[in-house]
């Protein structure tokens, strides 16, 4: 199945029903008085976020989506059905925005997560509301209130803790196959990889995070170059950015200057993307020659990591350094969780928040060094 992260959809409350005007026609009493019932409210139309759903192809091929509208008031006190509501099922991750405004109207960022995207208009009144001791039979109504209609964009972005960065060809597929449960297509060609997948990294029983493969990156995939920026929307809710670079280019380029590129196409997509937290990981150790390794990966080191941030020398293919990358990202997120439910402790109640707020002020600065070398980088 062709992976969809983009869609545009047409939705349509139903409107309501009219109410009624009507008045009682009964043997033997001439004047029954007003019994028009009122209209019926229409259906409205909801989005659900479901885990067993992967891609928005389905909204491509079907882009308008209309609410049945509530039927009318009748006559003996009758009021009219509500329309049925329409439900959207749609991938985990799905942000729903209106296109005309730009607003973001929900994020279904968990698995069964509802949210009204467009409302049933309210039901008319039937004539039985106006009656009043000066005003004995109205004939007055009200008719039903028009669905509400919008233009929506729906852009999926996949949730995971650790996002795979790198060139065509650096060894991503290979290393999420060799430490999750993903099995992407390998091959050797570039752009292998078409399509985002995740892998879930188990650590023990309790312990476990989501990793994400996304298509190669190249230079000038601002200007539209190979698969373009497309796909770097999926690594932007991640916590961690692990920088796959090729030891051996298949090419023959520098592997220096090609990370350093790559860390320019970053910044050229997004700030905020350039600013997480991202750790470098040399691939293709087996294909170094035995004598050269400890030369050549002290040179990239030097390089790539001048700020400190952590450096990691593997082969993903012959598995050699991945269970150390694998128990280092599990720590980073056990620090990451604790830190958030602290933050959301302190948040609930102001008296905890007291000594872990010095400790964090360090890792804010390194944080910052950090920005500031990878901006240094891009320019």
């Amino acid at each position: 199945m062709k992976f969809i992260d983009e869609a545009s959809i047409d939705v349509i409350g139903g409107n309501g029903g009219n109410g009624s005007a009507s008045f009682r026609r009964e043997k033997f009493i001439p004047r029954g008085g007003p019994n028009g019932g009122d209209g019926g409210r229409g259906g409205s139309v909801w989005a659900v976020g479901d885990e067993n759903i992967n891609t928005l192809i389905d909204y491509r091929f079907t882009r308008k989506f209309v609410a049945p509208s509530g039927e009318h008031g009748m006559g003996s006190d009758c009021y009219g059905r509500a329309g049925k509501d329409i439900i959207l099922r749609m991938p985990v991750g799905t942000i729903i925005t209106d296109e005309k405004s730009g607003e973001v109207i929900a994020d279904l960022s968990e698995n069964g997560k509802k949210a009204l995207v467009a409302a049933g208009g309210k039901g008319g009144l039937g004539n039985l509301h106006f009656k009043s001791p000066t005003n004995r039979a109205p004939r007055q109504f009200t008719l039903g209130e028009p669905g509400q209609a919008r233009s929506l964009k729906l852009e999926l972005k996949v949730l995971a803790d650790v996002g795979l960065l790198g060139y065509p060809n650096a060894g991503k597929s290979t290393f999420i196959t060799a430490v999750s449960n993903a099995r992407p297509k390998i091959a050797d060609y570039p752009f292998t990889t078409m399509s985002p997948h995740l892998g879930v990294v188990r650590i023990e029983q309790e312990n476990s995070f989501v990793i994400a493969d996304i298509p190669g990156l190249i230079e000038g995939a601002a200007e539209g170059a190979g698969l373009g920026h497309e796909f770097l929307r999926h690594l932007e809710r991640t916590k961690l950015l692990l920088h796959i670079i090729d030891a051996m280019p298949f090419d023959g380029e520098d592997p220096i200057e090609k990370a350093h590129a790559l860390v320019r196409e970053l910044g050229k997509y997004s700030d905020t993307l350039l600013a997480k937290p991202r750790w470098v990981v040399v691939n293709k150790l087996d294909l170094v020659p035995a004598e050269d390794r400890e030369e050549l990966v002290k040179k990239l080191r030097d390089a790539l990591c001048p700020d400190g941030r952590p450096f990691f020398a593997i082969s993903a293919a012959t598995r050699e350094g991945t269970k150390e990358v694998v128990m280092a990202i599990a720590q980073f997120l056990d620090e990451q969780r604790r830190a958030e439910r602290l933050k959301a402790e302190a948040e609930r109640n102001p008296r905890f928040a007291n000594t872990d707020e010095a400790a964090e002020e360090p890792a804010a600065e390194t944080a910052s060094e950090e920005v500031a070398g990878d901006k240094a980088d891009s320019e």
